[in-house]
């Protein structure tokens, strides 16, 4: 998610309607791996086959809000909402654009 904010901030400095394209496969790859994580935490895919095996487990509760909101559902969440709002700016570029390859 880090690198995401310096793709997307030099893309708004320099007005580049591609920094979609640029921060897209960024998202979609760690909104899997919030999927995944999700999947461990709320013990839907068993922890023998985690790649956590020395150290604090992918699926220590750590903190939780509200009996429900997590680190894990929060990485999700965030994900969702950063390729949604990616994938709409891309269209909207695409749209105001037609002659813009993007």
């Amino acid at each position: 998610m880090y690198p995401l904010v310096f793709i997307l901030g030099l893309g708004i400095l320099l007005k580049d309607t591609k920094a979609a394209i640029y921060a897209l496969p960024l998202s979609i790859i760690g909104l899997l791996i919030a999927i995944y994580h999700n999947l461990l935490y709320y013990h839907l895919i068993p922890e023998s086959i985690a790649p956590c095996t020395s150290g604090i487990s992918c699926t220590t509760r750590q903190i939780e809000w509200l009996g429900f909101v997590t680190i894990p559902l929060l990485s999700l969440i965030a994900f969702i909402l950063i390729t949604i709002c990616l994938l709409i700016y891309w269209k909207q570029a695409k749209s105001v654009a037609p002659g813009n390859k993007i």
